[in-house]
């Protein structure tokens, strides 16, 4: 059973903004080996969505972004899954619990995300599409593609 909360930065308690930052480093920066600026300047304009599990842990987290602040879209990132919590389709349920909280708060607007390219078909599942011709582009050293998806996809 998960728990979701969907937070602005400055309603953050600083032991969740500890507890955020902690997971997206374990994940992003020591178990993909990716030495990049996590803390980006884009938290603060931010939407968090939080997944605990019975016990009040952190183990899903994803940042939608306002329209404008990375892409002229709102746009999905940082989205991640506890380690210990992988391979039970729990990260097919925090993306599509992102995009309806996008669509909530940006209706009619397309949600636009930079996809580490190996994930790229779980994305395709879920509705998005690529833009452009599809060539992956570096991004702190892993492939990303550009990926929309439209308010009636899913």
């Amino acid at each position: 059973m998960m728990r979701w909360e969907l937070r602005r930065f400055r309603d953050l308690s600083t032991d969740e903004i500890y507890e955020i930052l902690a997971l997206r480093q374990a994940v992003f920066v020591v178990e993909q080996r990716c030495a990049y600026l996590d803390a980006d300047g884009r938290d603060r304009q931010g939407h968090h969505l939080l997944g605990r599990d019975a016990s009040g842990s952190l183990v899903a987290y994803l940042r939608i972004l306002d329209p404008g602040s990375r892409f002229r879209e709102p746009s999905i990132g940082r989205v991640l899954i506890q380690p210990e919590h992988r391979g039970k389709g729990l990260g097919k349920v925090l993306m599509l619990e992102g995009m309806r909280e996008c669509w909530r708060l940006f209706p009619g607007l397309s949600i636009s995300i930079s996809a580490q390219h190996y994930l790229r078909k779980f994305y395709e599942d879920l509705g998005f599409v690529s833009v452009g011709d599809g060539s992956p582009v570096d991004e702190d050293g892993i492939p990303h593609i550009r990926m929309l998806a439209s308010p009636a996809d899913p």
